[in-house]
């Protein structure tokens, strides 16, 4: 399963390393919040070449994200990661830019400063099938 996040990174955490039955390894976790109506907070898991791609970015840096979650069972408990694959900047300017418009918000009305003119239901023409005496 891959999934895309819209998101702005916020800390990234120290780098783990280690070596394993395969080799040396690294890990690095970032926190990112994403961008919806009720933003969530989430702890990605980079590995690899994925920890020098997160480096070069600052806190605050707007990004899309690629992710993978992968979930594993150890004793009896289960773990679950978020995994990003790809990662690519939206804007240079973080702090500037306006925020990614949200799919699931009301469309906001445009004022131009003049009203705009409203059809009455209650027009004083006469039409053919108005019933009524007054």
């Amino acid at each position: 399963m891959s999934l895309e996040l819209i998101c702005k990174l916020l800390q990234s955490l120290p780098e783990q390393t280690g070596t394993g039955k395969n080799g040396p390894w690294v890990k690095q976790e970032m926190i990112v919040e994403t961008e919806e109506q009720y933003p969530k907070k989430v702890a990605l898991s980079a590995w690899g070449d994925m920890v020098g791609q997160f480096k070069s970015y600052a806190p605050g840096t707007r990004l899309k994200v690629s992710i993978r979650i992968e979930s594993r069972e150890y004793n009896g408990r289960w773990y679950t990661d978020v995994r990003p694959w790809r990662a690519e900047v939206l804007d240079a300017g973080a702090n500037t830019a306006a925020p990614a418009p949200n799919a699931y918000a009301a469309p906001q009305p445009s004022y131009s400063g003049m009203p705009e003119p409203v059809a009455s239901p209650m027009s004083n023409a006469p039409s053919d099938n108005d019933d009524l005496p007054f």
